[in-house]
């Protein structure tokens, strides 16, 4: 929709104009826009509004700023939008005490969800604003209570309230977390009395249907696979799955930006997650997620997508300066998309690599977290290890997707080798996940195509 294209000024100074927030209110499109660090990286951004005649504005009362936070709150009949509170009647007021925050989340409160929100910053900053004062209060500062990297290096992407808990990610990554030098992500958790990490690699999103499947699910990702980690109320834990990245695009933490997880078609969930779009349900029967399909590949960076009349609405983060870096972009732009939920399926056909180890300690006779294996034409595995003699890796299928494992084939490595096997042509299921039957350092990767 090249009339709906958001662009920021040239400069001084320069940055860029992603689509932070597409959130659809009371007949009208609100589109949020991001600059790299703060107001001070960037101009000509803010807040506009899509007409139902598809004509747009911007609003008098955005401002520049970094903001991917969208949040209805229902019981004040309110739309939370970067900085910004907006009534029914569409009335703008601004928490002035958050504009220089780089809001990135906000959340249903643990206490009281009537009076307050959670609001999140980049920088680990986690305040509670009531909805009608607008007064904000810092609750924490993430960075010391979870002992991640401070300002300018952590790198806070999303929360959200689920199942009597407040989860957070943190994205940050780069080339030491890939060397194995350090492992600053987060995906935590706070029950509202204390905060409790359930894993140190890099995550990207957060999303719940609440009751609706009594479950969460956080994306990330990490040196040897894409990372879906999904809570179950029922058995009160968290089951890591590993999928195929699409692009090594997404690997570092200013690469992946706003990848999502939001419903935009009845009772099921839409996910963008490293270069590849899948659809997944709301539900776990059993304390397993059933059913993750993937959908296509794209190279495009989205803010965020949302359905708004009966279309599904994707917002880019196109081109910008990179403060210099990019010496041939003339202005910073990012297009908005606007089609069929059906027309994701004309893009990049599924296709990947990943794998549940990448030269990982590997303890004898424990299996590997599942692998995603269906929706792909082509598969092959690629086996190797560091020991002494040799091993033997148990590669065992859940073909009907519940966790019923069963033994497709055993490969024997020999020491200090490497095997590679390749499927049948049409052969699938839900999932794979291997076994070795020695302690070593081992490395298993699958190449779709």
């Amino acid at each position: 929709m090249p009339d709906l294209a958001q662009i920021a000024d040239f400069g001084p100074p320069r940055s860029e104009i992603g689509v932070g927030c597409l959130m659809p209110w009371q007949g009208k499109l609100y589109v949020l826009n991001y600059v790299s660090h703060r107001r001070r990286t960037g101009t000509g951004t803010g807040l506009r509004v899509i007409e139902a005649d598809f004509t747009m504005s911007r609003h008098p009362q955005g401002v520049d700023g970094t903001y991917a936070n969208r949040f209805v709150h229902a019981a004040s009949s309110q739309l939370i939008i970067g900085p910004h509170v907006i009534d029914t009647s569409h009335q703008v007021r601004t928490v002035e005490s958050l504009i220089d925050v780089r809001l990135c989340g906000t959340a249903t409160h643990l206490t009281d969800p009537d009076e307050f929100v959670y609001m999140l910053g980049m920088e680990g900053e986690l305040f509670e604003l009531n909805v009608d004062t607008l007064e904000t209060t810092q609750l924490f500062d993430l960075t010391s209570v979870l002992e991640t990297p401070g300002e300018s290096k952590c790198h806070f992407k999303d929360c959200f309230t689920a199942c009597g808990k407040l989860v957070v990610v943190n994205n940050d990554y780069s080339e030491p977390d890939f060397l194995g030098d350090q492992s600053e992500g987060t995906l935590a958790e706070f029950d509202g009395s204390a905060w409790r990490v359930i894993d140190r690699h890099p995550y990207v999103a957060v999303h719940s249907l609440s009751a609706f499947g009594n479950t969460i699910f956080a994306s990330g990702w990490d040196r040897a696979s894409a990372v879906l980690n999904v809570y179950t109320k029922a058995d009160d834990r968290w089951t890591k799955y590993r999928m195929p990245k699409a692009s090594h695009c997404w690997d570092h933490k200013w690469q992946t930006e706003w990848p999502r997880l939001r419903s935009v078609e009845h009772e099921r969930l839409l996910m963008d997650h490293h270069g590849m779009w899948y659809e997944l349900s709301p539900w776990a029967f059993g304390g397993r997620i059933w059913g993750v399909r993937p959908i296509s590949t794209h190279l495009w960076v989205h803010g965020d997508f949302c359905t708004w009349k009966g279309l599904l609405v994707i917002g880019a983060d196109n081109a910008s300066f990179e403060f210099g870096g990019n010496v041939v972009c003339a202005e910073p732009q990012s297009g908005i998309w606007m089609g069929r939920t059906d027309d994701l399926w004309n893009l990049g056909k599924p296709a990947g690599w990943g794998g549940p180890w990448w030269d990982d300690p590997v303890e004898a006779a424990v299996p590997s977290d599942p692998y995603l294996m269906t929706g792909f034409d082509r598969k092959c595995l690629h086996l190797s290890h560091a020991g002494s003699g040799d091993v033997t890796f148990d590669l065992e299928v859940d073909f009907l997707g519940c966790g019923a494992w069963r033994s497709y084939r055993k490969i024997t490595v020999p020491a200090g080798g490497y095997e590679a096997f390749t499927f049948p042509t049409g052969f699938s299921a839900h999932w794979i996940r291997l076994t070795s039957d020695q302690s070593c350092r081992a490395t298993a990767h699958l190449h779709y195509t």
